[in-house]
């Protein structure tokens, strides 16, 4: 299923502060867009990426994908619609030392069932053929940084998620590691008919993406078009 992203009025504010961290009048993203989410530190991006998972709920607005308004769920209905809809990709991995490549790919599904059927298990298999790991049960504490991230694109799509969200996903890799992981993200969102969103500093890979958004206290300063090599820089007045 490919799914619209849509906010509308959307603001998070907390206690204590002065300003919204978070104001978007309006932001749409087409099923099977490619974006990167740019800024300086505290300028909300995480912000956004946990409203628009569902991982927060917005002070006010709403977080439209398809038919569902993530702000009128409660808690456990978010839980569940990110579980069904999103591969999330972060920057520590969140991988699990002691068990191999494979069982960490399937853990997913292992939360969703006591057995995990065997067409799961082919496909968590081909997953990393294609992320370019043979070893299948390598334990995840014996691998480099670089193979533990792309073990965990893999345990991302496992699910085939409408959406693959990566936050920082080459930030803690080497030049040549990042490199292999940005390829592989771009690749794999095509392959799958995912829209990928990814929060990140690393210029390799937001000059990659299709569409950039520039966040400046909380807000979305430009809207950028990233087209054969060429950018067109739609400055948001709202």
């Amino acid at each position: 299923m490919m799914l619209a992203l849509l906010l509308s009025g959307v603001k998070v504010t907390f206690s204590g502060l002065d300003a919204p961290v978070l104001d978007i009048a309006r932001l749409a993203v087409a099923p099977g867009e490619n974006v990167a989410v740019t800024g300086p530190s505290g300028s909300g991006k995480t912000t956004l990426i946990n409203v628009i998972t569902g991982l927060e709920k917005p002070t006010s607005g709403s977080v439209r994908w398809g038919d569902t308004d993530l702000a009128q769920l409660g808690e456990s209905q978010r839980d569940a619609w990110r579980a069904q809809h999103v591969g999330l990709v972060m920057q520590e991995f969140h991988l699990f030392p002691g068990l191999s490549a494979l069982e960490n790919v399937l853990l997913p599904a292992r939360f969703r069932a006591f057995s995990v059927p065997a067409a799961t298990r082919e496909r968590a298999v081909a997953l990393l053929g294609r992320v370019g790991l043979a070893r299948h049960g390598q334990d995840i504490a014996t691998m480099s940084r670089g193979e533990m991230q792309r073990v965990a694109v893999a345990r991302a799509l496992l699910g085939r998620p409408a959406v693959l969200i990566a936050d920082e996903p080459t930030a803690s890799l080497d030049a040549a590691s990042g490199a292999v992981v940005a390829d592989l993200l771009i690749e794999l969102a095509r392959e799958e008919n995912a829209t990928l969103i990814a929060v990140t500093h690393d210029e390799r890979l937001a000059s990659r993406l299709a569409r950039r958004l520039s966040l400046v206290a909380g807000r979305v300063v430009a809207d950028t078009a990233q087209a054969a090599g060429a950018a067109k820089v739609a400055e948001v007045t709202s």
